[in-house]
């Protein structure tokens, strides 16, 4: 059965480890935040409200799932490619949720050749027990079993976002 995320708890959770963890990390780098769309959103959108440094943000859209499926196809396509050079820039990669980590390992091996200075990846959901290739978390929001879940960014057959 499908898991509704509710806001609330999402939020506060970023006041408690996010705000601090990230501003003191990334103080004085600048960095660009970089968006895997569409689930993402919500998330980036109220971790920017927590991260008190100068930043950018940009865009990525990434699929490995396709319509109407809720399990991986293992085939990573990117639908939408950054529009920012990320060269020599430090990185953060904002995440919606991880379970396999194909696409997020997918996405990390194409960015790591346009050679940033530093590149972290930050998820507010992270499905370890699904987990079938290491992928490094830098930042993660909670640690969650294996249930769809669905809600605050994440869709279900894209509604319910």
């Amino acid at each position: 059965m499908p898991v509704f995320l509710n806001q609330i708890p999402c939020q506060a959770q970023f006041g408690l480890f996010l705000q601090g963890e990230i501003h003191t990390s990334q103080e004085g780098k600048n960095p660009l935040l970089i968006c895997i769309l569409r689930g993402g959103v919500m998330f980036l959108t109220d971790l920017m409200r927590h991260i008190h440094t100068p930043h950018a943000i940009e865009f990525m859209a990434v699929t490995s799932y396709g319509s109407g499926r809720r399990e991986t196809s293992g085939h990573v396509k990117i639908t939408l490619d950054l529009n920012t050079e990320i060269f020599d820039r430090h990185v953060l990669v904002v995440e919606d949720i991880i379970d396999s980590g194909y696409t997020l390992a997918s996405v990390l091996e194409m960015l790591a050749t346009r050679k940033p200075k530093s590149l972290y990846v930050c998820t507010l959901l992270d499905k370890a027990e699904r987990r079938e290739i290491d992928v490094p978390i830098r930042y993660r929001g909670f640690v969650i079993p294996n249930k769809f879940v669905f809600g605050y960014g994440l869709d279900l057959d894209d509604y319910y976002r």
